[in-house]
């Protein structure tokens, strides 16, 4: 008998529980999933989202927000209409 164990399904979020991780309301996190920002996929009528695209998503807002933050240590350029 081979002894090796199953593969481990992913775990998958409801909406309700995005939305409670990321500590938005429930209707903000159906409309980052609908909207592609969270990948999910959908099971009949309901969205899941697994829980590595989830944790991918807050790690895209912390490059943003880092880069963001590079980009507040440059000053401001400002254009002026050349008439």
């Amino acid at each position: 008998m081979d002894n090796k164990e199953a593969p481990k399904p992913p775990t998958l979020f409801t909406v309700r529980e995005v939305a409670d991780f990321l500590r938005v309301h429930q209707r903000t996190a159906y409309r980052l999933i609908t909207g592609g920002s969270i990948k999910a996929i959908k099971i009949g009528s309901q969205w899941r989202v697994p829980e590595k695209d989830l944790l991918e998503f807050i790690e895209s807002g912390w490059k943003v927000a880092a880069n963001k933050s590079k980009d507040a240590a440059k000053p401001d350029q400002f254009k002026l209409p050349l008439d």
